[in-house]
């Protein structure tokens, strides 16, 4: 078993930046990859970027703004700059392992 704690969400104005941060305890070394997904109100879950063994994966809608890294075996983040209103979502942190793991979100929201 894996679990994930996100950290780092809230209101940030649009042009902002927010840095999410999520840290997998248990089983951490069954864990190959990790990453981000969000879900806007009324839209199904989306990934926004991933990372496993060193390489990157960004949604377009992102790409050039977010920037992901996993510091080491238990801890990732995403840093999001220039944000815009259709950022506004509950981002998950997404473990690979056996199984897919899901922290419980947190909620990011851009608005003046």
């Amino acid at each position: 078993q894996v679990q994930l704690v996100e950290s780092g969400g809230g209101l940030v104005e649009p042009g902002g930046s927010l840095r999410l941060s999520c840290t997998a305890s248990g089983n951490i070394f069954s864990i190959y990859a990790m990453g981000w997904y969000r879900q806007a109100p009324g839209k199904q879950r989306e990934l926004v970027a991933t990372v496993a063994s060193g390489r990157t994966t960004y949604a377009d809608s992102v790409k050039g703004r977010f920037a992901v890294s996993r510091a080491n075996i238990k801890n990732v983040y995403l840093q999001m700059n220039s944000l815009k209103s259709e950022d506004t979502a509950v981002y998950y942190c997404h473990a690979s392992s056996v199984r897919d793991y899901w922290g419980q979100g947190t909620q990011v929201t851009v608005s003046s």
